[in-house]
Formats: C-alpha cells, sequence, structure tokens
C-alpha cells in the first residue's frame, strides 16, 4: 500500500486544525527511519502501549497498542520524517474520540472488529499477528472500491480511522515540516505571482 502521497490529499480537509484546543505535538521524529512494520519506538521502560507523558482518555491500554500499529502501518517512517505514532498520531486521535460521542462507537467497534477477524483467521489478536498476516488483513479493507462485502464494516472503520491518522499527522509540527508548510509569510515588495507558480497553472500576465 503506497500510502503517504495519496494520504496528503485527505489531509487537505484540515480536520484536525478545526478542533478547539488541539495543538500540534512537538515531538521530534525518531533516529530510526527504515522502511519496516511498525515498532513501538514509544514504548515506556519496554512496556508495550504505554505512551510517554500521556494517560488514554477514551481508549483502553490494549485499544492504544492496536490503534499505534494502525496508525503507523498507514503512515511508516520514511526517509522525510517519522512515523505517525513518531508525530504522537495515536494520542491525537485518543484525544478526538474523547472529545467527540460520534466517533467512539465506530472506533471501538472497528477495533473490535479487527481483533475479531484476526483472531478467528490467526488465532491472535490483530497487533500479536505477524507483519505479513496484519498487510494482508489490511490490504482487504484498504481499498473500498475492491473490498469483499463481507468486510463493509472493516472498510467503513479502516477508511475513519485513516482520515483521522492523516488529519491527526498533517497538522503535527511533523507532518507540516513534511508537506513543506511554512504558514504566511511577510512580503515586503510583491512582484507578482511567481513564474514557476504561473506556468504551473497555464497562464501568464501577458495572457
Amino acid at each position: 500500500m503506497q500510502r503517504r502521497d495519496s494520504i496528503r490529499i485527505i489531509a487537505a480537509a484540515t480536520f484536525g486544525a478545526s478542533l478547539p484546543g488541539c495543538t500540534p505535538w512537538n515531538r521530534e521524529p525518531a533516529a530510526d527511519h527504515a522502511h519496516a512494520a511498525p515498532t513501538s519506538r514509544t514504548a515506556v521502560d519496554g512496556v508495550e502501549g504505554t505512551f510517554e507523558g500521556y494517560a488514554p482518555r477514551f481508549f483502553t491500554e490494549a485499544e492504544m497498542r492496536t490503534v499505534r500499529v494502525l496508525a503507523d502501518w498507514i503512515l511508516p517512517a520514511d526517509e522525510r520524517s517519522g512515523s505517525a505514532s513518531d508525530a504522537r498520531v495515536p494520542e491525537f486521535i485518543d484525544f478526538t474520540a474523547s472529545d467527540r460521542e460520534e466517533l467512539q462507537v465506530p472506533l471501538r467497534g472497528g477495533l473490535a472488529w479487527l481483533d475479531y477477524r484476526a483472531t478467528g483467521r490467526h488465532g491472535a489478536r490483530f497487533v500479536e499477528c505477524s507483519t505479513d498476516d496484519q498487510r494482508a488483513m489490511l490490504d482487504e479493507i484498504a481499498w473500498p472500491d475492491a473490498a469483499a462485502p463481507d468486510v463493509k464494516a472493516g472498510v467503513e472503520f479502516f477508511t475513519l480511522f485513516r482520515d483521522l491518522t492523516a488529519s491527526g499527522f498533517f497538522s503535527s509540527r511533523m507532518g507540516t515540516e513534511d508537506l513543506g508548510y511554512t504558514g504566511n509569510t511577510t512580503v515586503a515588495v510583491w512582484e507578482g505571482c511567481p513564474t514557476d507558480a504561473l506556468d504551473h497553472l497555464g497562464t501568464s500576465y501577458e495572457g
């Protein structure tokens, strides 16, 4: 699943920036930017599922472990920036769910659906499955147009979760740096639209 470029389009909705009281997390990316399956880099003292300086408001610790793994599958670390968990997207999703009741049943139900399917197929919860098995399960629900009817619930959950992950990441400091977004800057003298921008739009001042 090629995610990072396409998921920037999802982030254009600026969901995260519209939430009251929600500010970007200030967390430096991890040194390890290898392209690998999700890891528990945010674990504290080797205890999987705990998050430094954050106590979950809505999810249980077991649910937060799954949230972290899912978020990192959607936005893994690469040569540009850290992963979703490096940007503290799991905490963002937990905060959002605690503040928006309409998200609570879909998110908790979706996590339960994922564990139920993983247990039925592989005899273990999703986070306990191998990375190959996790990838195969996500491939079944990541593409709505190609998904089988019996995974409709999973598709709806994953679509919601992917939107939240994109919103959390690209409204964080790490995400805005990934996009190269600089915000409003002062222009001492306005000399018109840059030539490369005009060329991109296929127009010119003479036209």
